[in-house]
């Protein structure tokens, strides 16, 4: 039964990604080799629905263990003494009813020569991520580490700006997935990707990315979501460079709550709009108790206007219970992102935005601007409606808004609107 089973997903998994398989046929075989001796090896702890692992050392790759032991065993422990070398891609792609105990730690490799050139691609902004995982009733707790080495990838991204950087966790096609009780450590860009997923929850995992060096962990985004549903993300703490949280096109129905972003550039939805010919969607999303400290921004909304991009609309979104320490922009609409005000005007954007909720935000920003709420002419946002806002700014506190007919109790913060 063990090795039907290992038989049914081998195939699946080569041929989803026959294109990254034809162009690393080496260590492809290699790859397979070691998975099926290390499936030898732990077919007695299969038979008894549990594999608990044990580092190879001497430097030595962990990964095909690892994944012979995820293919097999419906339960997996990493103990708390063990560290897992990860030198290799991991590809845990069509998984059923699997339960990671992660104790100890899983650490990547800081090879960067090998992992730009075999990190799994995906088009969408052209990243490469160490580790794929996809499929049904899939979880991950213990209280163990997943380290993703780091501080190779900012020194070697402040030296080209063109260094490709792995994401630590991609889930791909994942429905039915619970991440709780683990810390992510050191990602060389974003943490976690999660990509055409559906009822996945991320709870008590803690972030963060932190340079010991003079060049910053840059692009280290907490959750980036693209073409998801149903995505919970609650009780976690981040310390990043980028994005604590972004809903990227084609998220819908996300919760998140009871954050405590530090040092990020915010709860983000979007950017949306950026490509021609492509329709963003991003609608019901709440973003409830989250604390924004040390930041670029707190809570915002960022779409593409100009000649040659694309259009969407952003629906049904609702910042409450934010409270904002230090940040440079706590309120955010941006319609004309990326683009000049003149071109703006002339080329609107065509992702329109619609029944906004910015309610009972405070705090402090960093600068006299608390509040910026930008949109592009012809009544492209509608609906939006600031309430309970008393944020303070340094000196004069400034609130601001365009092209926008803003209601609620704290509309009147902002005066008249300006038009363009």
């Amino acid at each position: 039964k063990l090795d039907n089973r290992a038989a049914r997903v081998g195939p699946f998994m080569r041929a989803r990604w026959v294109d990254w398989s034809a162009s690393h046929s080496n260590s492809s075989m290699r790859f397979h080799s070691s998975s099926l001796i290390s499936l030898l090896v732990l077919l007695p702890s299969a038979l008894s629905q549990s594999c608990t692992l044990t580092a190879l050392g001497a430097g030595k790759d962990d990964s095909p263990q690892f994944l012979s032991a995820m293919q097999s065993c419906p339960l997996v422990t990493v103990p708390s003494s063990t560290t897992l070398n990860i030198s290799s891609p991991l590809n845990m792609t069509g998984l059923s009813n699997r339960h990671l105990n992660l104790q100890g730690t899983i650490k990547f490799n800081p090879n960067v020569a090998f992992w730009t050139a075999h990190g799994f691609p995906f088009t969408f902004q052209t990243q490469i991520t160490f580790w794929i995982l996809g499929g049904t009733n899939i979880q991950i707790d213990g209280g163990g580490v997943i380290d993703g080495s780091g501080q190779v990838w900012y020194d070697g991204f402040a030296k080209s700006s063109s260094l490709a950087r792995p994401i630590i966790l991609t889930l791909f096609q994942a429905t039915n997935v619970i991440i709780q009780n683990v810390r992510m450590i050191n990602s060389p860009e974003w943490f976690n990707f999660v990509n055409e997923g559906k009822n996945v929850t991320f709870n008590n995992v803690n972030l963060t990315a932190v340079s010991t060096s003079k060049n910053p962990a840059k692009n280290t985004d907490g959750w980036d979501i693209y073409r998801s549903d149903t995505v919970t993300i609650k009780n976690s703490f981040i310390n990043n460079g980028d994005d604590c949280v972004s809903f990227k096109p084609n998220a819908t129905n996300m919760i998140v709550s009871h954050l405590n972003c530090n040092g990020s550039h915010g709860i983000s939805v979007g950017s949306l709009g950026q490509f021609a010919g492509m329709f963003d969607i991003v609608e019901n999303v709440i973003a409830d108790s989250v604390t924004m400290s040390n930041a670029q921004n707190g809570a915002r909304i960022k779409a593409w206007a100009g000649a040659g991009v694309g259009s969407g609309i952003v629906k049904n979104i609702t910042f409450s219970n934010f409270i904002e320490s230090n940040v440079d922009h706590p309120i955010v609409i941006d319609q004309c992102y990326m683009t000049s005000a003149s071109d703006c005007t002339k080329n609107p954007s065509n992702v329109f935005i619609q029944d906004v909720f910015f309610n009972s935000i405070s705090g402090t920003g960093s600068s006299a601007t608390v509040a910026t709420l930008s949109c592009s002419p012809g009544a492209r946002c509608s609906d939006v409606n600031v309430n309970n806002i008393t944020l303070t700014g340094k000196k004069k506190t400034q609130y601001t808004c365009q092209n926008v007919q803003l209601g609620g109790s704290s509309a009147s913060l902002f005066g008249t609107c300006t038009s363009t």
